[in-house]
């Protein structure tokens, strides 16, 4: 690890949660982990409700050696999903989410709708906050989705919360490549 990465590892170790019912919960922890990456930073984002297609981040994300992103979820966007397969997905995907976290190979680690995943009741909100109790120092975790859990974002160190206003489905306007993934 370079000088400057070991230097802003220092200052790492923070839960931050982006929740609520506006757009830009998912992009904005892209960008920080592009600001992370950018930084020499070892970057991953585990995708619990999205599957394995070709969202934009993923093409962005194979530009960097130090940043992966592990789509792991079913397509909840096309189809329905069995409840019971929901729950099995969700739970292998935390499981994996304890495995990279405590690796020690990643810096930045972001868990993306995991929020919902809690919501549903896919996974137990207090199993995911004694992975982050006992994670490893200096790891940074952002927790995405909608409807974070109040012990979630009473266990955080920053929550910032989007609200809608307005929004282009209103008008018929559905997902664009390249905006919305």
């Amino acid at each position: 690890m370079s000088k400057i990465s070991a230097d802003i590892k220092e200052g790492l170790g923070l839960v931050q949660v982006y929740t609520g019912n506006g757009k830009g919960k998912t992009t904005a922890a892209l960008g920080l982990a592009f600001r992370a990456a950018g930084r020499g930073l070892n970057v991953i984002m585990v995708q619990f409700m999205k599957p394995p297609e070709n969202y934009g981040e993923h093409i962005a994300a194979e530009r960097f050696d130090n940043f992966t992103i592990l789509p792991l979820g079913l397509d909840h966007m096309k189809q329905r999903v069995d409840k019971e397969d929901d729950i099995s997905v969700s739970q292998k995907t935390l499981e994996k989410a304890k495995e990279l976290i405590y690796s020690d190979e990643y810096d930045l680690v972001i868990l993306d709708e995991c929020n919902v995943a809690m919501s549903r009741h896919l996974i137990d909100v207090d199993e995911v906050i004694d992975m982050l109790r006992n994670r490893p120092e200096n790891i940074e975790i952002v927790l995405t989705g909608r409807k974070a859990p109040q012990k979630i974002i009473d266990y955080a160190d920053l929550v910032t919360e989007m609200k809608m206003i307005k929004h282009p489905f209103d008008k018929g306007i559905s997902a664009r490549k390249g905006i919305e993934y």
